[in-house]
């Protein structure tokens, strides 16, 4: 694989165009609005010298990096060649699924088409394809440059020969790759939400306040991030939405969205992408 399509051009998109770059691939960056993509290489110019200033890559990577982008507005053009798609749009099955099926009549027979999705079904992506066995999901962490971990998704159809080629490119990134299975939230948001969702409980029934509930698992349970905290930095939208995946897909009310979170989401506080979540951010 040598040329990368990463769609959507937001905090995931750019993280992965900006980690495949540094690996010497040469990606095509995609998004409608071309000043969202401005300020993607803009966001991906300055982790590239916050690398550089600390010695972990050199100016030369750096540029080499930057000159490995480049970005379309047209996904017609930015897809043409690609040997892999990773799509990073916002986590709307109706969305994806326009995506995935536009995709795969413009790009090339042999590509693999992935999703950056945290909880979305792979199967279900694939469904809308001509090539499911070449669908697959590539779920990067937040900052994606930093976090080790690619959870590799395998739906329904995907083949073995796909998902060896994704686990080996995972690896050639430097990440560590894990295989899961297409069920709702896969293995992280499937542990971490409900985790998330019962601290917003533990907050809203008054249980203890916000900060209290932070410092127990960042001091009891050696997390680096208390949940509250983390779920700002997620975005509480995002996790809303995942929590909607899971409480639909396994019909247990265990899943349920915390009031709170519903209320919160409602009145625009999503977290530090809003300046304002259970926390205020300069």
């Amino acid at each position: 694989m040598k040329h990368i399509t990463v769609i959507g051009s937001g905090t995931m998109g750019n993280g992965i165009a900006h980690t495949f770059a540094q690996g010497g691939f040469q990606v095509s960056l995609v998004d409608v609005n071309q000043n969202a993509l401005n300020t993607a290489i803009d966001t991906i110019s300055k982790n590239l010298d916050r690398q550089v200033n600390k010695g972990v890559i050199s100016l030369d990577v750096k540029q080499k990096s930057l000159r490995n982008i480049q970005t379309f507005t047209e996904l017609k053009e930015g897809v043409h060649q690609a040997d892999l798609v990773i799509e990073a749009a916002t986590e709307n099955l109706d969305i994806k699924l326009a995506l995935f099926k536009e995709v795969d009549n413009l790009c090339p027979e042999a590509a693999i088409l992935a999703s950056n999705t945290s909880s979305i079904s792979i199967t279900k992506l694939a469904s809308v394809t001509n090539r499911p066995d070449k669908v697959i999901g590539m779920h990067f962490m937040n900052p994606v440059p930093i976090m080790k971990l690619v959870e590799v998704i395998r739906g329904y159809n995907t083949s073995d020969e796909s998902t060896q080629l994704i686990m080996d490119l995972a690896i050639k990134l430097e990440k560590e790759p894990v295989e899961v299975n297409d069920y709702p939230g896969f293995v992280a948001n499937r542990i971490l939400m409900p985790m998330i969702n019962e601290s917003i409980y533990t907050l809203y029934e008054g249980v203890a306040g916000k900060e209290e509930i932070d410092k127990v698992m960042k001091l009891g349970m050696a997390h680096p991030m208390g949940p509250l905290e983390l779920a700002d930095f997620i975005g509480l939208d995002v996790c809303l939405a995942i929590l909607k995946v899971l409480h639909t897909g396994f019909g247990s009310p265990k899943y349920a969205p915390c009031p709170l979170l519903l209320n919160m989401v409602n009145a625009g506080k999503l977290g530090r992408k809003t300046k304002e979540g259970f926390y205020k951010y300069d």
